[in-house]
């Protein structure tokens, strides 16, 4: 564990100098092209890093992280990286990732109050009153992590419904819209089968969606 800022440019360096002797010329061919077909938008948690997580190198996944992973309508920072990685980059696929135990959500479902952070909360407190009867059924110790994978449906929703992708769809683009959510206490992805393609799609995968995490976390209650 670093102790210091220094002990982080000395890693730097240490790191940069392994991967070009393991690697000669990666940075030289990284420097010439950024050609993703992965977006990752995720919680930006420290435990949780896309490419770590996924096993790809830099460059193969443009990544987008806030806490809680959460994408409003109103947050031109997280809408221009997504058009940024639609129009500029063509990436193929756009993956909204939770993780369990996630603190913003947890502050979310029980009303803890952070600072300003709760006006930026009070989205994931709007997926939680929109699904407060499912949540009633779920057992008191598992809704956080029930609500951590509503809010990724709902995110993913979004996502699709932004002016970005119902353009991109509309002119035939090819882009996939995932809702994941990832196990820190295992290192797993978990697939919630809330995959998008097309405006016309969105209705059916999310109700689907929705009625899966309903099964899952009430048959545990």
């Amino acid at each position: 564990m670093p102790n210091s800022l220094n002990d982080l440019f000395a890693h730097n360096r240490a790191w940069a100098a392994q991967i070009e002797r393991d690697r000669p010329g990666f940075f030289t061919s990284l420097v010439k092209q950024q050609t993703p077909k992965y977006m990752w938008i995720g919680c930006s948690d420290s435990r949780v890093p896309a490419n770590q997580i996924t096993g790809l190198e830099p460059g193969e996944v443009f990544v987008h992280r806030n806490v809680a992973n959460v994408v409003v309508h109103s947050d031109l920072n997280a809408l221009s990286t997504i058009q940024f990685a639609v129009d500029l980059l063509k990436v193929e696929h756009i993956m909204v990732v939770g993780h369990y135990g996630c603190a913003g959500v947890k502050a979310a479902l029980n009303n803890i109050r952070v600072g300003l952070a709760d006006n930026w909360i009070r989205h994931i407190q709007d997926v939680r009153d929109r699904h407060r009867a499912l949540l009633d059924e779920v057992a008191e110790d598992k809704r956080v992590d029930a609500l951590c994978e509503l809010n990724v449906v709902e995110q993913v929703v979004n996502v699709c419904v932004s002016t970005v992708m119902t353009d991109a769809w509309s002119r035939g683009q090819n882009v996939r819209i995932h809702g994941w959510s990832f196990g820190v206490h295992d290192g797993l992805l978990n697939d919630l089968g809330m995959t998008v393609r097309s405006t016309e799609s969105l209705e059916s995968v999310h109700q689907a969606a929705v009625e899966r995490i309903r099964a899952k976390w009430t048959a545990k209650a």
